[in-house]
């Protein structure tokens, strides 16, 4: 009998005790970071705030290397108890966005999302001396492939390169776009076309990107401007512009990343000993040709561990038919100029794209027609105030126009165009517009300030003339730049007052300034007369979108 009492005695005691114990804290909770394909997400579990249990999706992620990220990280998260740990290798972004995933799902306010760009951590850089130096890049392509009616699609590149470097030429900011313009067979949906000029015999169109043509482009004027007036960059083109592996603009930030502290001459020999010779792609160790096999095979296993980080985020090409990315950088290089200031807390990149009807007709009467690119590379300061500028303009005309250091695009192979050979006035001919024409117009391209001497304006040159304007716009933000133009510049053609205007509303807009207003206009037009947004192009969309497209840096001179 007091066995059965004992016994009952601890089965009270026992179930009192479970009673007493306090209930364990279960919560699920859920996050978002931002992998290399797109958005990850994550749910969390934690029982009295440890965590017990995660569990990733990230759908966009690459497979064989995101994925692994995906399957792996979180048993490692639950193991450490926190989300100090290493990231998996070969996967470094999708790591990355798991991590920051789960920070969001256990404290929110610390990791927000959307990633505000204010959380962003910006590397302070200090150097004694710096020159900022801008770079383009022109390249004709045969492709990418050809339409359902056996029409060879043709494009050409133009890579921009925005620099800065420290006086032993090492790369302390870098910031790299491009823009691609493809013949309207080309069926990606995002792609900036052009079908041609006026008047030529137009070009196969697939309309609404189903990979079949649907007719031929008419080549009107309006159409002419229109495309232009669309072009869009490939950093423009944002998520619109996937790739094997995530987006253009994500594989260009990490190549960006990587040749930040290097020099020119280091970026090159970085490229030689790990990009294929075949198709300057970064080598990978699932490398099925046998010249890349062997290249790869040769590095020592940490610099085989570097290359699976690096084509964990970019695997595209850095020298081939889409663009020469390293020339444009080496252009950077060569084109720099000393900066005078103490630093800078933001550089931007913009360019604006205009067609023109013009200049003039030939003697035939067949009309010139010209597209305009103006680059605009801006470093600006706490306040957004314009800390330095750097302008340059590509100008690009039919092959009948007459001056001798205007770069010319004929068409493409299988249209044709006036062509004055001799830069007399009259034309010589017709172009047969080979794919050998075709590369080799796109090859010579040169800017403005590459013309140098051989761009003669009425003042001066073209490049003396922007260094002045460049000169005045340097403290100003873009909004009183706009606001300077619209005040002192004429409405009718965009060109600064002068008093000897003879258009009645140049000539009551100008006397409408004081005298000092006056004197500053005739200082600046001794310099520089020519229009600042016209048919030849427009310099202040160029400054704006610079504005538009910032990114935060943290440069400090002279300290």
């Amino acid at each position: 009998m007091k066995k059965v009492v004992g016994l009952l005695l601890c089965g009270v005691l026992a179930v009192s005790a479970a009673a007493c114990s306090p209930k364990k804290e279960v919560k699920t909770l859920t996050g978002t970071g931002k992998g290399f394909g797109g958005e990850i997400t994550v749910t969390v579990t934690t029982e009295d705030g440890k965590i017990t249990k995660v569990e990733a999706v990230g759908e966009k992620e690459t497979q064989g290397i995101g994925s692994n990220a995906i399957e792996q990280l979180p048993a490692k998260i639950v193991e450490a108890g926190n989300t100090d740990v290493d990231t998996i290798a070969g996967a470094t972004v999708s790591s990355k966005g798991i991590l920051y995933a789960v920070n969001n799902a256990l404290d929110p306010e610390a990791y927000p999302w959307p990633i505000e760009e204010s959380k962003k951590d910006v590397n302070e850089v200090v150097a004694s001396d710096a020159d900022m130096g801008f770079g383009v890049a022109s390249s004709g392509r045969v492709g990418p492939g050809k339409d359902d009616q056996e029409v060879q699609v043709y494009s050409f590149n133009q890579v921009y390169a925005s620099a800065i470097f420290d006086k032993e030429g090492k790369i302390l900011e870098l910031h790299i776009d491009q823009l691609e313009v493809a013949t309207p067979n080309y069926d990606g949906e995002t792609m900036p076309h052009f079908s041609g000029y006026p008047g030529q015999t137009g070009y196969n169109i697939d309309e609404n990107h189903d990979g079949k043509v649907d007719g031929v482009t008419e080549n009107t004027e309006d159409l002419f401007m229109s495309e232009i007036d669309g072009w869009k960059t490939k950093r423009e083109r944002g998520d619109g512009y996937v790739m094997g592996t995530g987006y253009w603009y994500q594989q260009m930030d990490k190549y960006e990343s990587i040749f930040v502290g290097m020099s020119v001459n280091e970026v090159e020999e970085w490229f030689a000993k790990y990009c294929s010779d075949l198709n300057g792609r970064p080598l990978q160790a699932n490398a099925s040709k046998d010249e890349d096999v062997k290249k790869y095979e040769a590095l020592s296993q940490e610099e085989k561990d570097m290359l699976a980080d690096v084509t964990s985020s970019a695997t595209m090409s850095l020298q081939d038919g889409h663009g020469d990315i390293l020339k444009a950088i080496k252009k950077a290089y060569e084109n720099r100029r000393p900066l005078a200031i103490e630093g800078a807390k933001g550089l931007g990149f913009g360019v604006a794209n205009s067609g023109r009807v013009g200049p003039g007709k030939d003697d035939q009467d067949v009309q010139v027609y010209s597209f305009n690119d103006v680059f605009v590379t801006t470093l600006f300061d706490e306040n957004d105030k314009i800390a330095a500028l750097m302008i340059d303009q590509l100008e690009v005309a039919t092959p009948n126009y007459d001056g001798e250091t205007m770069p010319h695009f004929s068409g493409y192979p299988g249209q044709s165009y006036n062509i004055d050979e001799n830069h007399d006035g009259k034309v010589d001919g017709v172009t047969e517009n080979t794919e050998d024409l075709f590369m080799s117009e796109i090859d010579g391209w040169k800017t403005k300030r590459e013309r140098g001497d051989g761009y003669v304006m009425g003042t001066g040159y073209w490049y003396q003339q922007m260094d002045k304007y460049e000169s005045i716009f340097v403290g100003m933000s873009v909004d009183e730049v706009e606001e300077w133009f619209a005040k002192y510049c004429s409405d009718l053609n965009g060109r600064p007052l002068q008093a000897n205007a003879s258009k009645d509303e140049d000539v009551k807009k100008y006397e409408a300034l004081s005298q000092e207003e006056k004197d500053m206009l005739a200082d600046v037009t001794s310099s520089a007369t020519m229009s600042l947004q016209d048919g030849h192009g427009d310099i202040l969309k160029a400054i704006r979108k610079s504005l538009e497209n910032k990114h935060a840096i943290d440069l400090k001179i002279g300290q």
